[in-house]
């Protein structure tokens, strides 16, 4: 009898495809973390760190200990942001742009690994499905929830 439930399989797929890209990312000497810093600053170059720290869900405190270890190592400078003394804008240094191919290039290889004996049509449907149930959630998380399913009067609030 197979116990498997979607969430748990799920999940179990997402954490099996972050261990094996970390595995091909230490031949760079780079965390998962650093990488995803690299990548989202990619597509948002320039901005700030506060504004870095809420695309990645992560704390402030924690992307600035990030951020230093990035700039000692040469891949990503901090410049004044020209009206706000306070603030400082993230750019990708010009060494960062070969180690940021690299990773797409493991990130490539992690999904060929997982997708390895799936048809063309295979792949496409189960994109296709995973992006439909991105979307349910996605309009399940901007509904308030009152009360749990079959929870009527069982958990009290307070």
């Amino acid at each position: 009898m197979n116990h498997s439930t979607l969430g748990f399989v799920l999940h179990d797929v997402a954490r099996l495809m972050r261990k094996r890209f970390e595995q091909w990312a230490r031949a760079a000497d780079l965390t998962r973390s650093q990488w995803q810093v690299l990548a989202k600053l990619s597509i948002h170059e320039g901005i700030h760190q506060k504004g870095l720290a809420d695309l990645l869900e992560i704390e402030s405190v924690t992307l600035v200990r990030l951020l230093d270890k990035m700039q000692e190592r040469g891949l990503v400078e901090r410049r004044n942001h020209p009206t706000d003394r306070r603030c400082s804008l993230l750019f990708l240094t010009p060494a960062a742009h070969p180690l940021l191919q690299f990773m797409r290039t493991i990130g490539e290889q992690t999904r060929l690994e997982t997708m390895v004996d799936f048809s063309t049509q295979e792949h496409d449907q189960l994109l296709h499905y995973l992006e439909r149930m991105r979307e349910h959630l996605l309009a399940a998380c901007g509904q308030p929830v009152d009360e749990p399913p079959g929870c009527a009067g069982e958990v009290k609030h307070g």
